[in-house]
C-alpha cells in the first residue's frame, strides 16, 4: 500500500522551495524567483504555511495558507480576508487520483490547529472540487478571460 505522508515547509527548506518553484513555473508561469522569496516569506510567518505531499516520499502534490494572493492586487476589496487556501498543485501524472482533495482536507485540518476560523480561495477550474470539500461560493467575477469565483470555508463548522 502506497505510504501517503504531509510535510510542513520550514525556512530552510531550499529543495523543496526550488521543487515547488519549478512546479509553479511549469503551471502557471509564476517565475521561480518569486516563488522560493515567497515561501521564505510565509514558511517565516507562524500564520501562514506551506505543505508538501509525498506518495511512497516522492513528491506529488503542495498548496498553502497565504495571507496575500494575486487577486488582492486586482481586486483590493477582497484585502479584508486573510488565510486563503492557495497555489494547490499536483503534478500532472498524479492528477485524478483524488490528491488534491486530499492536500486540501490536510491544509484544512492544519488551519484548525492554528486556530483560524475561516478560509478563502478562487478558483476558476476546481469549484466542484471545493464544493465537495465544504466550501460556498461568495462571489464571481470576471478577470480577463478569467471566469473566477471567490470560496470560503467556515472551518469550525466542518468537524
Amino acid at each position: 500500500m502506497a505510504k501517503l505522508e504531509f510535510h510542513i515547509v520550514y525556512p530552510d527548506d531550499q529543495e523543496t522551495f526550488q521543487l515547488i518553484a519549478n512546479w509553479y513555473l511549469s503551471e502557471w508561469k509564476i517565475p521561480t524567483d518569486k516563488t522560493i522569496q515567497r515561501l521564505k516569506t510565509i514558511t517565516a510567518d507562524k500564520s501562514q504555511f506551506q505543505v508538501l505531499m509525498t506518495l511512497d516520499n516522492i513528491p506529488v502534490s503542495t498548496g498553502g495558507v497565504y495571507n496575500h494572493v494575486g487577486l488582492l492586487d486586482k481586486e483590493p476589496k477582497f484585502k479584508i480576508h486573510k488565510n486563503w487556501l492557495a497555489l494547490v498543485y499536483t503534478i500532472p501524472d498524479q492528477r485524478n487520483k483524488g490528491y488534491g482533495a486530499l492536500i486540501c482536507k490536510f491544509i484544512q485540518d492544519h488551519s484548525k490547529t492554528l486556530e483560524l476560523n475561516t478560509l478563502h480561495l478562487f478558483t476558476d477550474t476546481a469549484e466542484q472540487l471545493y464544493k465537495r470539500l465544504g466550501w460556498t461560493a461568495v462571489e464571481r467575477l470576471a478577470m480577463g478571460d478569467r471566469n473566477l469565483v471567490v470560496m470560503k470555508l467556515n472551518l469550525h463548522n466542518n468537524d
